[in-house]
């Protein structure tokens, strides 16, 4: 477990060790995070929109990868050559 400060229901920081006034939190709970009316934490829209972000980047780089690969076959390469190119 660990034990986190909270004002105004942002969990300012996190210890490992008991600290007076401190409210007892499990151990997914981080920094920056947001304790809701049900006592459940969240992570804030900020920071929910980079994750979204970095997910959209990822799967629009292995869709770019894929088409040129695609199109190196299209110009006649075979797999090996393609693969010798690229790596994949």
């Amino acid at each position: 477990m660990k034990y986190a400060l909270i004002k105004n229901n942002i969990v300012e920081q996190i210890s490992y060790q008991p600290v007076d006034g401190w409210e007892e939190v499990s151990d997914n709970v981080c920094a920056e995070m947001i304790k809701k009316a049900d006592g459940t934490f969240d992570v804030t829209d900020e920071v929910k929109q980079q994750i979204s972000d970095l997910e959209t980047e990822k799967t629009n780089e292995a869709n770019k990868k894929a088409s040129g690969k695609q199109k190196l076959l299209d110009l006649g390469l075979t797999e090996e050559e393609v693969k010798a190119l690229i790596g994949a």
